[in-house]
C-alpha cells in the first residue's frame, strides 16, 4: 500500500523533508504538484525526517504538496530492446524511441561476493598500442582516465567503443556537454558501433540527481548481460562531474564537509560503483573504464586521489597523448604473457630507451653536447612518439609489436637495445624492412 503524505517540512533547492515512517533509504516518490508530477529518491533518513531529492528540481514544488512513496527502489527495464538506445540518467528514452517498461530491474545492488570472481585473464584489444602494447586492458579490470580539462578523453572512449573487441558497450555520460553527448552519438552511429551500445546520459543541464544515477543505472544493466554470457565495456564519463554532484546534494543536506568540501563518503561511493567489476565464472564480465578529470592537473584532488586507491591502476590522458610513465594497468601481467613472446620484453626495453630519451631532452635543453648514443635516442624518441604513442594510430597488436622492432632497428644495433638474444634472432627485422618505420609502413 502506498503512503501519501501532504505535508512538506522543508524545501531546500532540490531537497524536500517529510515526516514518514516505515520508509527505506533509495527508495522512490511521487511528488505531486500544481506543476505535475515529479520522481523523488530518499536520500536520508533521521528518524522520522526523510529527506528526498527531486529528480525535476524544486522549483514549483510548494509545502502542501503531496509525496506518495512507491516501496521500492530506482528500477530500469532490461531487454536486448535497450541496444542501440539512447536514455537520460533515470532511463526515459532521449531518441524519440518508444518508452521500455518491461522486465524492470533494481539499480544500485550490492557488489558480486569476492568468493564469486575469478583471477582475470582475458585482454581487450583496442588497437590503441599505448593500450594494447604498455598497458593492455583486461576483462573485469577498472580503471580510470586521469586528465584535465580541454584533453580527448571523450573522443579517446569514443574510439575504444568502437574498436575494443567486447560484446557489448554502455556508455555512461554524466555531466556532458550537449556537443559532446553529440559527438558520442553521431561518431558510435557513423562508426556503426551504435547497434551494440546502450547509451545513459546526463546533460549539464540536466537535474543533479541524475548523474549520481547514471553509473548505477549503467552498471545494474551490465551486470543482467553479464550474467547472460555477455563480454560488457562500460564507459562512464566524468566521474569528477559525479563526485561534483554528491558534494552539492551533501552541501544542501548540511553535512559536514571532508576535504574540499566533499563528502565524508566519498571513498564508499566510488567504490560502490568500481567494484562493480568482475568476471563471473561462467559466464560474462563487466569491464570499467572512467573518465575523470583533475582540477588544476592535481593528482592530490579529493576525487582522482580516493579514485587511485580503489582502482588497479590508471591512464595519464597528457598533451593529447596517453602518457608511459604515469600510466599504469597493474593486471597487464596477467594477459601479456600470452600475447606473444616478445611482448613483455620489447614494451619493457622500448620503455627505458624512451625514459633514456627524454633524459638526452633535458641535457640538449641545457645546451650539452650531443654524441651519437645521444642522436640515436633522439631519433628513437621522435619515432616512438609519432607511431606509437600518437592517438590516431590504429593497428592490432601484432602489427604494434613488429612497428616496435621497426623502429628499434631503425635507430639502433641489435646488442644496443638490451633484448635476449633469442629474442633478436627470431624478431630483428631483415634489411629490406629498415627503414620502414621512419615512414609509418607496415
Amino acid at each position: 500500500m502506498q503512503k501519501v503524505h501532504s505535508k512538506i517540512e522543508s524545501i531546500a533547492g532540490n531537497v524536500i523533508t517529510v515526516t514518514a515512517t516505515g520508509v527505506r533509504y533509495g527508495h522512490l516518490a511521487q511528488v505531486k504538484s500544481g506543476h505535475g508530477n515529479s520522481l523523488a529518491e530518499v536520500i536520508q533518513l533521521n528518524r522520522d525526517k526523510v529527506s528526498l531529492q527531486v529528480f525535476a528540481g524544486g522549483r514549483g514544488i510548494s509545502t502542501g504538496d503531496e509525496v506518495v512513496f512507491l516501496g521500492h527502489p530506482m528500477e530500469v527495464s532490461f531487454s536486448d530492446n535497450l541496444m542501440g538506445r539512447i536514455f537520460d540518467g533515470s532511463g526515459v528514452p532521449r531518441d524519440n524511441g518508444p518508452a521500455l517498461e518491461e522486465n524492470l530491474i533494481e539499480i544500485a545492488g550490492p557488489s558480486v561476493n569476492p568468493a564469486r570472481r575469478i583471477i582475470p585473464r582475458n585482454m581487450i584489444r583496442t588497437n590503441i598500442p599505448m593500450i594494447d602494447v604498455f598497458n593492455s586492458l583486461v576483462e573485469s579490470q577498472k580503471l580510470p582516465i586521469f586528465s584535465v580539462s580541454g584533453e580527448p578523453y571523450n573522443p579517446l572512449l569514443a574510439r575504444i567503443a568502437m574498436q575494443a573487441e567486447v560484446d557489448l558497450i554502455i556508455l555512461g555520460g554524466i555531466g556532458l556537454k550537449y556537443d559532446d553527448y553529440l559527438y558520442f552519438r553521431d561518431t558510435l552511429e557513423e562508426g556503426g558501433a551504435l547497434s551494440r551500445t546502450i547509451f545513459f546520459v546526463h546533460t549539464a543541464s540536466d537535474p543533479v540527481v541524475e548523474s549520481i544515477l547514471v553509473p548505477d543505472v549503467s552498471l545494474a544493466v551490465a551486470e543482467r548481460f553479464a550474467l547472460q554470457g555477455k563480454k560488457v565495456l562500460v564507459l562512464l564519463t566524468d566521474m569528477t562531474n559525479f563526485a561534483d554532484s554528491l558534494k552539492e546534494i551533501a552541501i544542501t543536506q548540511e553535512q559536514v564537509p571532508s576535504n574540499r568540501g566533499y563528502p565524508g563518503d566519498l571513498y564508499s561511493q566510488l567504490a560502490a560503483r568500481y567494484e562493480k567489476a568482475v568476471d563471473f565464472e561462467g559466464a560474462g564480465s563487466i569491464t570499467v573504464l572512467a573518465a575523470t578529470t583533475m582540477p588544476g592537473d592535481d593528482v592530490t584532488h579529493p576525487v582522482p586521489d580516493n579514485t587511485g586507491y580503489i582502482t588497479e591502476g590508471q591512464y595519464y590522458l597528457r598533451n593529447g597523448r596517453i602518457e608511459p610513465f604515469g600510466s599504469l594497468s597493474r593486471l597487464k601481467q596477467f594477459v601479456n604473457k600470452d600475447t606473444r613472446e616478445d611482448h613483455r620484453a620489447l614494451m619493457d626495453g622500448m620503455i627505458n630507451l624512451y625514459a633514456s630519451y627524454n633524459e638526452t631532452q633535458e641535457k640538449r635543453s641545457m645546451g650539452f653536447r650531443m654524441s651519437e648514443w645521444d642522436n640515436k635516442l633522439l631519433k628513437y624518441g621522435e619515432l616512438f612518439e609519432a607511431q606509437m604513442m600518437n592517438l590516431t594510430v590504429n593497428i592490432p597488436l601484432e602489427t604494434a609489436l613488429d612497428r616496435g622492432w621497426e623502429i628499434l632497428a631503425e635507430c639502433f644495433e641489435p646488442e644496443e637495445t638490451g633484448q635476449r638474444t633469442q629474442l633478436l634472432e627470431k624478431f630483428w627485422p631483415k634489411r629490406e624492412q629498415v627503414g620502414a618505420a621512419e615512414h609509418g609502413e607496415g
